[in-house]
């Protein structure tokens, strides 16, 4: 019997039991079963599973080897040009426990909101010389610039430039092959490394980014999903699979479908979707430490620049992650985060930026922000969770 195997295996389960207790919690002991009873029950369990050890190690299932994202695996850009990013850099790797090898640095006057395609594939050229094939994903730590011509920069640093992931005009974009994958190696099995944006325009606000997504880890919090449906019926598109998404995850977590404009007061907020120009109230809503929340609309991902609302607003009111798009789109779902797909992969486990990234479909045009290893559903295996409907 390998006992390091099975000391991992009890430690799995008392995670596991840890997380079912705040389901039954949240559930409020439905059926008649008082606290008192379930926890010397859950007692009885461990008791019987630490002491008899040997007897059960024939069905304790060894835990898979990080089935996600680690602080290994995601590479740092900073821009030594940009006193914010070495800023935020430094602060980050501490925080996160990055081995220094994962930093790569890069020059650029950090004042303009564009790259150009020849400086942006000079740089490109550059980090991907410098990066290990074990690095899966890259977190950059600068607001701006934020596009490269019709391009996020993020989506250009995951895929390189591609016109085909533009578009002039309402018209289709190049499919993400990540996009609502099962994989947990994206640059071994597709060949890209996703990207997020550790985004604030001074270094108090990253900080407390930082700061959230890292004690968001294993938390397992009891918060609310609102799924807000506006009165903008252009920017409210997501709103047709609303009802999709209560259907498959509602038993997972809780979820609100809210008729409003926007929230006001709230406490909980865990997941917050809606579609309008400017988000109101932000400020009188509590989000909880790992909360993913952004708006449907044109430009919020301009992000220092947006004459609507920039994305940034929503990690500035205490959100770990957001989007937006950095040109013109149009109102098409596909190039936005799907809530549900975003909603099961950060419910089973994986990192914001692996769900967040597996939920959209053609981001081509879009900007992730937030803080990229939040792992507030965390344990040391991944989670089994009821997959929502193939969508678009």
């Amino acid at each position: 019997m390998n006992l390091n195997r099975l000391r991992r295996s009890v430690i799995v389960l008392l995670s596991d039991l840890n997380w079912f207790w705040r389901r039954v919690h949240r559930l409020h002991f439905r059926g008649g079963r008082s606290p008192i009873r379930l926890s010397a029950l859950f007692a009885i369990v461990l008791l019987v599973s630490v002491s008899g050890c040997r007897a059960i190690s024939n069905w304790l299932t060894p835990t898979p080897v990080e089935p996600w994202l680690t602080a290994k695996e995601l590479a740092v850009i900073v821009n030594l040009e940009d006193p914010l990013s070495v800023e935020i850099a430094e602060y980050y790797l501490k925080q996160r426990n990055i081995p220094a090898n994962n930093l790569i640095s890069v020059r650029f006057p950090p004042d303009r909101v564009e790259l150009s395609l020849d400086e942006f594939q000079q740089l490109k050229q550059r980090i991907d010389a410098q990066l290990p094939n074990y690095v899966q994903a890259l977190a950059l730590t600068w607001a701006a610039p934020y596009r490269v011509g019709c391009m996020s920069i993020t989506a250009a640093f995951t895929f390189g430039f591609d016109p085909s992931f533009c578009a002039t005009g309402c018209q289709e974009t190049k499919r993400n092959p990540y996009f609502n994958s099962q994989s947990q190696h994206p640059y071994t099995d597709l060949k890209v490394r996703p990207t997020m944006a550790i985004a604030a325009t001074n270094f108090e606000q990253a900080k407390a980014l930082i700061d959230r997504g890292v004690s968001s880890g294993g938390t397992f919090p009891i918060g609310t999903a609102y799924l807000v449906e506006t009165n903008d019926r252009d920017r409210g598109v997501r709103a047709a699979i609303y009802a999709q998404v209560v259907k498959y995850l509602s038993d997972q977590f809780k979820i609100q479908v809210v008729r409003t404009n926007m929230l006001e007061g709230k406490a909980d907020v865990m997941f917050y979707f809606t579609g309008i120009a400017q988000v109101q109230k932000l400020e009188t809503n509590q989000f909880l430490p790992g909360a993913i929340a952004d708006h449907l609309t044109s430009l919020g991902g301009m992000l220092t620049d947006s004459p609507q609302m920039s994305s940034l607003r929503w990690l500035e009111a205490g959100a770990t992650g957001s989007y937006g798009t950095v040109v013109e789109p149009c109102n098409f779902p596909q190039k936005f985060p799907h809530p549900g797909i975003a909603m099961y992969h950060y419910l089973r486990g994986e990192t914001l930026i692996e769900a967040y990234w597996k939920s959209v479909a053609w981001p081509g045009q879009g900007i992730f922000v937030g803080e990229p290893l939040a792992r507030p559903f965390s344990s040391l295996q991944s989670r089994s969770v009821a997959a929502p409907a193939s969508a678009y």
